[in-house]
């Protein structure tokens, strides 16, 4: 058996060195870093004006304003901390009812205004499906002890026009594409006509951000409205979310297949005792690539040369008992791995890098719950055109897991490509970025995109991540002048498995927006016990509660100095 996800990761680093190689020539298609602008630091304003004297004075066109109040400090906390005083607006845009399926639709926002305003505005990109307006603080990281709303942003949060967050919205064509990048468009010029009605000035930085589908949005934004952002902020990108779901489908048929697994209980074909001897043998083989044994593995992609299913992990020479995998076992997860193919052996998604988190409860919701009770709903009436047939538009008649585990791969794969008369954009033209690759508007105005990544996520792959910055630099140029990827080690989606997940990283990079100073390591934080942000049941009991570590900017790892605190990011060098 080869070794699942060395073809991958050969060809990436290929393509890196190529794209190095081209960077370094000239091309008239792309501008030198010299052009790159320096934008000026936002400057803050205090609002004096009481909050409820702002209701019935605020308007914008297609816009209902429901409310203005006050939430006074300490209303509101986040990791511990207070929220300052702080002006909530309520409402909702554009209003009609569908003439497909009869249902009321709306964009419905709250926008958070500090009286200590820092002169910034912060989009927070929602994930999941949206469909609810939830709190607008802009959290950070994995277990937040700040957020854009505590350091003084301006933030607006939204349901990207559609209520509840259950998939039967994509009946409705518009319904779709407000989603998918219209309600972004709209909101985003009343936020800010808002902000300048309050504070007499609009905002002189805009910043945009989120994780997992808050993550596609940010990515979306950093392509279709660069021209309104100065900076991004982007978690686990989904950029390609449709195909992502279809993949997620893929894995769960191919878990299906496995030996006394029933499709009510898909761990079954993997269990949690398999997957801890999985990833100790990761450990076993890869914990010593960065220079120390520490229950990391830093060099995520020298793991995929060293580490091989076939041979590192024992093969059942009778039945399962938790200390071996079977040979069918084996093909299953090398398959999943490698990435799940159409019928004509095209990759539907991408490559997953083996990692020490694939035996987190994270990884195993993505693998086998939301298969079939999330990806399948999307996929149906979302990412299809047309959607499945359903009567009256009720969920209640949709079984995801006859869905999921009898529906043709193929079919689902090209149907994210295809258009009707009435659904006149594809999944891949609504959800994705027109052309990830092409960031020209955003780097020639000086604008900056960071983006973090678990390396053990589950549903959007660190693999993926990497080809789009390969694929930035060829296509777009000097990619190291506006953009930067942070791989975290054993960090599942978002947040979770053993790693250090607590971290900032917008304070980076509003001073590499404003300041010209750019980022290098980041530090994160493990959430052990007492930890103020919220405790990560999965780390470790050997490791420090606050161990800390630096997150390095791909390609660099973080590796050991040769001495020093094991559980210190000061004992760690950020390096190739």
């Amino acid at each position: 058996m080869n070794k699942p996800g060395t073809r991958a990761y050969a060809t990436l680093g290929a393509a890196i060195l190529v794209a190095s190689l081209v960077g370094c020539g000239s091309d008239d298609n792309k501008s030198s870093n010299k052009s790159i602008p320096q934008l000026s630091a936002a400057t803050a304003q205090t609002l004096t004006a009481s909050c409820d004297g702002l209701s019935g004075v605020l308007t914008f066109e297609n816009t209902t304003i429901d409310s203005v109040s006050t939430v006074a400090a300490g209303d509101l906390t986040l990791g511990g901390h207070d929220i300052a005083e702080h002006c909530l607006v309520t409402g909702s845009m554009y209003p009609r009812t569908s003439e497909v399926d009869g249902k009321d639709y709306a964009i419905g926002f709250q926008l958070r205004l500090p009286k200590d305003w820092n002169g910034r505005f912060y989009y927070q990109a929602n994930g999941g499906l949206d469909g609810s307006v939830v709190t607008a603080q802009g959290a950070l990281g994995g277990g937040p002890v700040t957020g854009a709303l505590a350091k003084g942003f301006a933030v607006i949060s939204s349901d990207a026009g559609h209520s509840p967050g259950i998939p039967t919205f994509g009946y409705d064509p518009q319904a779709r594409l407000d989603y998918g990048y219209q309600a972004v468009a709209k909101l985003t010029p009343m936020a800010k006509s808002i902000i300048e009605q309050v504070y007499g000035k609009a905002p002189d930085r805009s910043y945009f951000g989120g994780c997992s589908n808050g993550g596609r949005h940010t990515m979306v934004a950093a392509t279709r409205y660069a021209d309104m952002y100065d900076g991004f902020l982007v978690g686990a990108p989904g950029y390609r979310l449709p195909k992502a779901a279809v993949a997620s489908i893929a894995g769960a048929q191919l878990y299906a297949s496995v030996d006394d697994t029933e499709a009510s209980n898909l761990n079954a074909a993997f269990t949690a005792e398999e997957r801890t001897l999985v990833s100790e043998q990761i450990l076993a083989q890869c914990d010593s690539l960065d220079g120390l044994e520490d229950g990391m593995v830093q060099d995520h992609k020298a793991c995929q040369e060293a580490f091989d299913l076939d041979t590192d992990v024992p093969t059942c020479e009778s039945g399962r008992d938790g200390t071996c995998l079977t040979e069918q076992q084996k093909e299953v997860i090398a398959q999943i791995f490698a990435g799940p193919q159409t019928s004509t052996g095209e990759t539907i998604y991408s490559s997953f890098p083996f990692d020490t988190g694939i035996n987190s409860s994270g990884v195993m919701f993505w693998e086998t719950y939301a298969p079939l009770n999330l990806d399948s709903g999307a996929v149906a009436m979302i990412f299809n055109a047309p959607p499945v047939d359903l009567a009256d538009f009720n969920i209640a008649n949709f079984n995801g897991s006859d869905f999921a585990l009898t529906s043709d791969l193929d079919e689902l794969a090209a149907n994210t490509e295809t258009t009707t008369e009435l659904y006149t954009e594809s999944a891949m033209s609504f959800m994705a970025p027109p052309s990830p690759e092409d960031m020209s508007t955003l780097k020639n105005r000086g604008a900056k995109i960071m983006v973090y990544h678990g390396v053990s996520d589950a549903i959007f792959s660190i693999d993926d991540t990497e080809a789009w910055l390969t694929s930035l630099e060829a296509t777009t140029g000097d990619a190291e002048e506006f953009a930067r990827l942070y791989p975290v080690p054993g960090m599942g989606h978002c947040s979770g498995g053993p790693a250090t997940d607590q971290f900032d990283m917008l304070s980076p990079l509003v001073a590499w927006v404003e300041q010209g100073e750019a980022p290098q390591e980041i530090i994160a934080t493990a959430r052990g016990t007492g930890n103020v942000g919220g405790e990560n049941s999965e780390i470790p009991e050997d490791w420090a509660a606050d161990r800390t570590r630096p997150l390095c900017p791909f390609p660099q790892v973080a590796r050991y100095n040769g001495s020093g605190d094991v559980d210190s990011a000061d004992s760690f060098t950020c390096a190739e």
